[in-house]
């Protein structure tokens, strides 16, 4: 029986901030886990240093459900965004000693593999419709499958979701929110026509994908669903804020395009409606926000009732560690859909090395026992925490937006 000796919080920022929680067995075997909570970083890191770490020690670390049902309910404020970004930390560095311990990649503990490797899809975006579209087809030419396609909006100067300057995307962008612009009527004008532009240049070929960043009202994301129709996108993602799911059957009625959404969420409990009504197509909830691979299986297996599919959230505001985690359960869970795929900086992948590889569209998380992956504590402790936000949006007359 591995004990839990030690575990601690590991904060890191190679380009971007990370929290990583590291379990030691008394046979000294450890595993990683992510935390990562974009924008509220150290919220976690507190959370699980001052509350779950002193509950661990002595634990069973084979004991991953009774530890994962302890963490929920023992704590009476069950879910939310920081609560359920701890206990995925906790089950995601258990399955890592689990498999290390068995001398077995993850996927191999949760039954095998379901396929050869993971299709992923990349990110494109452009200020204008034929910037994005230049990058697309670079990252057709690497082999992806699948692509996000977002450009900025004509009369607006920043869009989010786009890169400004060419620079990589990093949606948290300073130390203070930042505030920008935002007009939907002037989105909506554009958006046919980048999809329009995009096939006529790509061809039908490549999934693409769309992501509306929850800012539409349903009836709006009706109409650019069935715009979008002649275009055969693979999903439009987040098309209204979820709080109240009823807005998704306005969506259905008035569209067939594929709808994916999930990637706040945090527990099957936000996800049960939409799943049970079949209003969705693709649920994106991740292994770091919803809970860890334990929990994450569980959403799968009721989305897997209604043929509903799994297309986790994989910026780069989640770990190597998360992402290895969500290869290692997109591998082995029958309905597995696609997988976003973001790549990281070099000083990222420096910190936290890894098993994984890409090739043609499609990752597989490879045979090394447990996750994969493993961290330079050394490297890590160079790249100091920065204090980092994501921006608010306003409408043109300067009413704070409710998405």
């Amino acid at each position: 029986m591995p004990k839990i000796v030690s575990a601690r919080v590991i904060v890191t920022c190679p380009g971007r901030n990370f929290v990583t929680l590291k379990i030691e067995c008394d046979d000294g075997t450890t595993g990683l886990g992510d935390a990562t909570l974009n924008g509220r970083e150290l919220s976690v890191a507190s959370y699980l240093t001052d509350h779950v770490v002193p509950c661990l020690i002595g634990r069973d670390a084979h004991r991953i459900e009774d530890v994962w049902q302890y963490l929920y309910k023992g704590a009476y404020w069950r879910r939310g965004p920081v609560t359920m970004a701890a206990i995925a930390a906790v089950d995601t560095a258990l399955w890592d000693i689990k498999g290390k311990l068995a001398g077995m990649p993850v996927y191999q503990l949760l039954g095998g593999a379901a396929r050869d490797a993971c299709m992923v899809y990349a990110h494109a975006n452009g200020t204008t419709i034929e910037d994005t579209i230049g990058v697309a087809k670079a990252e057709q030419a690497k082999g992806y499958k699948a692509i996000r396609l977002q450009c900025g909006v004509p009369g607006l100067a920043s869009t989010y979701g786009v890169a400004k300057h060419g620079a990589r995307y990093e949606p948290a962008d300073a130390d203070l929110p930042s505030e920008s612009v935002w007009s939907t009527e002037k989105y909506l004008r554009v958006v046919p026509e980048l999809f329009k532009a995009a096939r006529e240049a790509m061809g039908w070929d490549v999934h693409l994908l769309h992501d509306i960043h929850h800012r539409l009202t349903p009836i709006e994301a009706g109409r650019l669903g069935k715009a979008l129709e002649p275009y055969n996108l693979f999903w439009i993602e987040d098309p209204t804020p979820a709080e109240n799911q009823e807005a998704f059957k306005l969506i259905r009625h008035h569209t067939t395009t594929p709808i994916a959404v999930g990637e706040v969420f945090n527990s099957i409990w936000d996800a049960k409606d939409l799943i049970q009504n079949q209003l969705i197509d693709y649920i994106r909830a991740t292994v770091v926000h919803a809970g860890g691979i334990t929990h994450l299986r569980r959403i799968a297996s009721l989305a897997d009732l209604y043929q509903i599919r799994t297309g986790c959230h994989g910026a780069t505001d989640l770990s190597p560690v998360a992402m290895a985690a969500a290869l290692h359960f997109g591998l082995s869970v029958p309905n597995f859909g696609v997988q976003e795929h973001m790549p990281h900086t070099d000083e990222t992948d420096a910190v936290f090395p890894h098993a994984y590889s890409f090739d043609e569209g499609m990752m597989h998380p490879g045979e090394a026992p447990g996750l994969g992956v493993d961290i330079d504590e050394d490297l890590a402790a160079t790249y100091e925490y920065k204090r980092a936000y994501l921006p608010v949006a306003r409408l043109e007359d300067g009413t704070l937006c409710n998405w």
